[in-house]
């Protein structure tokens, strides 16, 4: 069973009809054990708000996704335990300490993070992190 964690931009593809939907589902129908930091829930609930806010979406679809996201079994990690770790990659890649919690996480866990954030990819796609990072359609 492959290992991966997963991040914000790769989990709402799974509810919202997004660029690369279908490989981030994909995730979901492999036997994979998909691994989230908490921040996880945070970022997806504050990605549902803007569509709401937008009109993109509803008040009612947004607590579907939420509702739905809840009940997926991913391994929850508490970002307590590796902000240390957290704190240096971002201080390192010069990336926020939001996108880097998901490489700290991946780092610990000695596996690969699988996002969906092409400026985020390629800051690190020739960093010493690079065998920890997948691109969405890679996998």
């Amino acid at each position: 069973m492959s290992r991966y964690v997963v991040d914000a931009s790769v989990a709402i593809k799974w509810f919202l009809p997004q660029v690369y939907a279908d490989s981030a589902r994909s995730l979901l129908a492999g036997d994979h054990s998909l691994l989230v930091p908490d921040l996880l829930y945070t970022e997806v609930g504050s990605i549902l708000w803007k569509e709401v806010r937008f009109g993109l979406g509803t008040a009612e679809e947004a607590r579907r996704v939420v509702t739905v996201l809840n009940a997926l079994p991913l391994e929850v990690y508490p970002s307590k335990a590796f902000m240390s770790l957290t704190l240096d990659i971002a201080l390192q890649t010069q990336r926020t300490v939001y996108d880097s919690l998901y490489l700290a996480l991946a780092t610990t866990q000695k596996c690969q993070m699988v996002t969906a954030d092409r400026k985020f990819y390629n800051a690190l796609t020739s960093s010493t992190f690079a065998t920890h990072i997948l691109w969405v359609e890679d996998i």
